[in-house]
C-alpha cells in the first residue's frame, strides 16, 4: 500500500537509477558509470544522464551504497593547515570544482599546522573510506602519510613536497617567484632589501628565502643577516618583526615578505611609523588594490593548485585494478608579478 504524507496525500516514491536510465535512454549501468565519474562515457551521454538526474531530482545515497558493496564513500578528503588564510579557501574551491565534475564530494579539515592533528584527521578520513585525499603537510614529518598507514588510500600533497614518502605533488614556483620579486625591487632602485619570513623549517619559507637571496647575490646587492627576520607566523608577529627592522638606524628601504599574512603585518608597520618603505610579498593580498602606497605581489592561481591536485588524485582513484602503479608525479604552478599603487 503506498505511503502517505501528513496531509493524507500519496507520497511520491523517490526516483531510482532505472528511472534515470529510462529518461536518458541508456542502461542503468551507464547511469552508474556517469555518477561514479568514470571516463568511459561519451560527453553527449554524460550530458543526457546528468540532465535526467536534474529533471527527476534523483539523489544517490552514495555512502550507504558504497558501504553495502564494501567500496569507498564517493568522498575526497582535503586537509589544510590554516582555514583563516584565503589561500586555502581558494585551493579548496579549485579541488571542489574538479571533484564535483566527477560526481564526488569534498570533506575538509584543518590542522592548525600541528602534525599530531594532521595524523588524527588523515586516520579519520581513512576510517571513513574516502576515495583519496589531498594534504597540505604541516611539516617534513610525514611518516603518518605513507601508503601502509593510509591503507592504500591514494594521496596527493599540495604546496609542500613529500619527505620520506612517495606521493604526487602540486607546488608553486616558490624559488622562482621570490627571485623575480626581489629582483624587481633591485631594478626599482633598492640596494637595501630586507626579508620577512616564516620559520625556516617550512618548505615554502625556505624556498622563498633562497629565491630572495639568489636575486640579491645575482645583482651584487649586499645580503645582510641584520635585515632578515624568519620567525613570523601571522599578521601580529610580522608587524612586530617589521617594526624591529624599520626602526633601525640602517633600516632597509624595501622588504620582501614570504606570505600574504606577513605582507599585511609589514604594511601595518610601515603605516604605523610612516616610512616610505617599499613592500613586495608572496601570495595574493585581499584588497591590495585599495591599499595606499606601492605594493608588489608575487601572484599565482591558488584555485589551480586545488584543481591540479584533484585531477592527479582522481586519476589515481579511477585507475583500473591491476594496472601498473605510476611513479609519483610533480606539477608546478607558475607565478607572475603584479604591481599595486605608485611604484618608486
Amino acid at each position: 500500500m503506498p505511503q502517505s504524507d501528513r496531509s493524507g496525500r500519496p507520497r511520491r516514491s523517490a526516483p531510482t537509477v532505472r528511472d534515470v536510465a529510462a529518461r536518458a535512454g541508456v542502461s542503468p549501468m551507464t547511469v552508474s558509470r556517469v555518477l561514479r565519474g568514470e571516463p568511459r562515457v561519451s560527453p553527449s551521454t554524460r550530458t543526457r544522464v546528468l540532465a535526467a538526474v536534474d529533471e527527476l531530482g534523483y539523489r544517490l545515497d552514495e555512502v550507504a551504497r558504497s558501504l553495502r558493496l564494501g567500496r569507498a564513500s564517493g568522498l575526497l578528503g582535503l586537509v589544510v593547515t590554516n582555514l583563516a588564510n584565503p589561500f586555502y579557501s581558494r585551493l579548496a574551491l579549485g579541488a571542489e570544482e574538479v571533484a564535483r565534475h566527477h560526481g564526488l564530494r569534498l570533506v575538509l579539515g584543518s590542522t592548525g599546522g600541528e602534525v599530531r592533528r594532521e595524523a588524527e584527521l588523515t586516520d579519520d578520513l581513512v576510517s571513513r573510506r574516502v576515495d583519496g585525499m589531498i594534504v597540505v603537510p604541516a611539516a617534513s614529518e610525514q611518516t603518518h602519510l605513507d601508503a601502509e598507514t593510509l591503507r592504500g588510500t591514494p594521496l596527493v600533497l599540495a604546496s609542500r613536497p613529500p619527505s620520506g614518502i612517495e606521493a604526487d605533488t602540486v607546488l608553486v614556483d616558490d624559488f622562482g617567484g621570490a627571485r623575480a620579486g626581489a629582483a624587481q625591487l633591485v631594478r626599482d632602485g633598492h640596494t637595501s632589501v630586507g626579508f620577512l619570513g616564516n620559520p625556516p623549517g617550512l618548505f615554502t619559507g625556505a624556498e622563498r628565502f633562497r629565491g630572495w637571496r639568489a636575486a640579491l647575490e645575482e645583482a651584487g646587492v649586499p645580503v645582510r643577516d641584520a635585515w632578515v627576520r624568519r620567525d613570523a607566523r601571522d599578521i601580529g608577529t610580522a608587524q612586530a618583526a617589521a617594526l624591529d627592522l624599520l626602526e633601525r638606524s640602517d633600516a632597509p628601504t624595501a622588504l620582501f615578505c614570504a606570505t600574504n599574512r606577513l605582507t599585511l603585518g609589514a604594511y601595518r608597520a610601515v603605516r604605523q611609523i610612516g616610512t616610505g618603505t617599499a613592500l613586495a610579498g608572496f601570495d595574493a593580498v585581499e584588497l591590495a588594490d585599495v591599499l595606499e602606497g606601492p605594493l608588489l605581489i608575487v601572484s599565482y592561481d591558488a584555485d589551480e593548485i586545488g584543481r591540479r591536485a584533484a585531477r592527479l588524485l582522481i586519476d589515481r582513484v579511477l585507475a583500473e585494478p591491476g594496472t601498473p602503479v605510476r611513479p609519483a608525479r610533480r606539477s608546478v604552478v607558475p607565478t607572475t608579478l603584479v604591481r599595486y599603487g605608485v611604484t618608486r
